[in-house]
């Protein structure tokens, strides 16, 4: 795995300025950073009036390593309180950077939740927690988080992932592959273009695990655009070991290669990584938790970007295991 530098857009002072401002006015007035549709509205009217500097910051991902750190937000370590013991307790620490993530996922696309998880709150907070060391999910601690796509499941999943940093006293890494980066055989792209196997719902969505009116569609784990080559990938939900053995062996060797070209990016407080959700799979490096309101604390926010094609037709009639996006802006 490289330490290479993640490409990186620093904001200026008068960005940063902007962005504060506007989260605390938004704060202010709603006295919690808990979505509503008047707190969605008033942050929509806000985005739309901040300045074109800042707006550049937030165009689209445009380099091949698809993803880029948001550097230069201001996060006091001591201010923001203790880390959480789950999202469960989080409520609304650290409410500021709740809604300044919004008001950047905002100027990207459209924000988006999921009614079965965290609920059905906007931004969440990623922090471990006691008894999911070895989840794969984003409480987890001691297990490597496998590389995957977010939400690879739901027809609905993001373009965009948004993380941001409030505290990693650790230095504890985000780890990140673009499939633009790999070599791959024509043969194999051949094979993973095909759909052959589902992508079933993670730990965090126990609802959707229960789903039985109609069966896990097959989904295709690369599709070919005219700008390049996506993924959909979650090999931690994926029923791998049914497929014939080409399938199995050409999967293994798609692992290997983004495994190769796997990237560490290491997050400090008011860093927030952007990661293309089609064009890159994420993880983390394993890490002893404390529980004492030090550890790693992460917040994170799902963007759609619309009038995207970068994902197959047919993911149009899938069911997303009974699953529903809310949307924060409806077109």
């Amino acid at each position: 795995m490289s330490t290479a530098a993640a490409p990186v857009r620093q904001l200026d002072p008068h960005a940063v300025g902007e962005l504060r401002q506007a989260a605390e006015n938004i704060l202010a007035e709603f006295g919690t950073s808990a979505t509503s549709p008047q707190l969605l509205e008033r942050v929509a009217q806000t985005a739309d009036s901040f300045s074109d500097g800042l707006r550049h910051h937030c165009r689209p991902v445009d380099t091949a390593d698809g993803l880029f750190v948001l550097r230069g937000l201001d996060v006091d370590d001591e201010a923001i309180g203790r880390t959480p013991s789950g999202w469960a307790t989080a409520g609304d620490s650290g409410a500021v950077y709740d809604i300044t993530l919004l008001l950047l996922a905002t100027m990207m696309g459209n924000p988006i939740a999921w009614q079965g998880q965290q609920d059905g709150r906007f931004v969440h907070n990623i922090v471990p927690s006691p008894g999911h060391e070895t989840a794969q999910t984003g409480a987890s601690s001691t297990v490597l988080l496998s590389p995957h796509t977010e939400d690879a499941f739901h027809p609905g999943r993001a373009h965009l992932l948004m993380l941001g940093c409030m505290r990693n006293h650790d230095n504890i890494a985000t780890t990140a592959a673009g499939i633009r980066m790999t070599r791959l055989a024509d043969e194999d792209i051949d094979i993973l273009t095909r759909p052959v196997l589902p992508i079933l719902p993670d730990d965090a969505y126990d609802e959707a695990q229960g789903y039985a009116e109609q069966a896990p569609p097959a989904v295709p784990t690369l599709f070919a655009t005219e700008e390049g080559m996506t993924l959909r990938f979650d090999p931690a939900y994926t029923p791998v070991e049914e497929a014939d053995d080409a399938y199995q062996a050409a999967y293994r060797r798609l692992e290997a290669e983004l495994a190769r070209v796997s990237v560490a990016v290491s997050l400090s407080p008011g860093e927030v990584l952007v990661v293309d959700n089609d064009l890159v799979v994420h993880g983390r490096v394993p890490f002893q938790a404390r529980y004492d309101g030090t550890d790693r604390w992460l917040k994170r926010a799902s963007v759609r970007v619309p009038g995207r094609r970068t994902r197959p037709l047919a993911e149009a009639d899938e069911h997303g295991y009974g699953q529903a996006a809310l949307e924060a802006h409806a077109g």
